[in-house]
């Protein structure tokens, strides 16, 4: 295929695959925990760390990641902390860290209006060696945390409360969550863009949720949906000359609703199984004799 001969474009796809496989599996945990939107402010905070790389000339990649991790774990300590206040600290952070970002790539002399748009919405053509190395190196980090921790961080997803009784150090569980959410916003970035991450984070996993009951197939089925629309998406951005961000958003959202058009019928197929199963249950203990100790069912 003349797309794989292609090193731009081989280096893209390796890019997209990372993504669809790291920003779901971190994004169920956000879903469960009802902090969808954490990926989006992570992205604004990123940015910061973008344009701090183009003015101190460092690898925006690697300067995104640690200025992301820092502002993920103060999300997460404004949360655990904050009361009254605490979702004005958060607005000032997301903001600060987008107008930072813009202010830091200006300064800069390399900094341009279409490299911040690059790292904005994504870029096939931008995404570099340097920069495959670094999202290799980031994205095996979230799987492996996301599977050699993945029964601590399902239970600290469904019940912190429940999870400190059973003695798990829920504080650092979460610290955990946070951090590994702003890796991904780093792996993402070069091919979704900062603006849209939180979406390829959330979508998949919603598209999951429509068809699937276990937190593991789940897990599974949004993985293989984030997969499917990076690639996909990426190559139809080569061929249609689209933005790459959009249009992985975009299949994601097709998906979604595909997956919800099935559900519906899926549903009610279970709801009336179980009438079925009661209305049964109810005929066998109206059969049961007057006085019998016990119900066979």
């Amino acid at each position: 295929m003349e797309i794989l001969d292609l090193p731009f474009m081989q280096r893209a796809l390796i890019a997209a695959l990372l993504v669809g496989i790291t920003a779901p599996a971190v994004g169920i945990h956000l879903v469960q925990r009802r902090q969808a939107l954490m990926g989006d402010g992570i992205g604004h905070v990123a940015l910061t760390g973008v344009g701090l790389g183009f003015l101190l000339s460092a690898n925006p990649v690697w300067m995104a990641a640690l200025v992301s991790v820092v502002g993920a774990v103060a999300m997460e300590l404004i949360r655990t902390y904050g009361r009254t206040r605490g979702d004005i600290a958060l607005a000032l952070l997301f903001y600060g860290g987008m107008a930072g970002g813009v202010l830091l790539m200006n300064l800069s002399d390399t900094g341009s209006n279409a490299k911040l748009v690059s790292y904005l919405f994504g870029s096939l053509a931008t995404v570099s060696e340097e920069d495959v190395t670094a999202i290799c190196l980031l994205a095996a980090f979230v799987v492996a945390v996301s599977l050699g921790l993945r029964r601590q961080l399902f239970a600290i997803s469904q019940d912190e409360e429940f999870a400190r009784v059973t003695g798990l150090p829920v504080r650092t569980l979460n610290l955990l969550v946070a951090v590994t959410a702003a890796v991904t916003v780093t792996v993402a970035m070069r091919v979704v863009g900062l603006l849209l991450v939180s979406a390829l984070m959330v979508v998949p996993v919603a598209a999951a949720q429509q068809l699937t009951r276990s937190f593991r197939a789940t897990f599974a089925v949004a993985v293989v949906i984030g997969t499917a629309v990076s690639l996909t998406g990426t190559v139809v951005t080569y061929y249609q000359e689209v933005p790459p961000g959009a249009t992985i958003v975009l299949l994601a959202i097709a998906v979604f609703v595909v997956m919800t058009a099935l559900a519906a019928p899926l549903a009610r197929r279970r709801a009336r199984a179980a009438e079925a199963a009661a209305e049964a249950y109810d005929r066998r203990v109206r059969a049961v004799p007057d006085g019998a100790d016990d119900v066979r069912v």
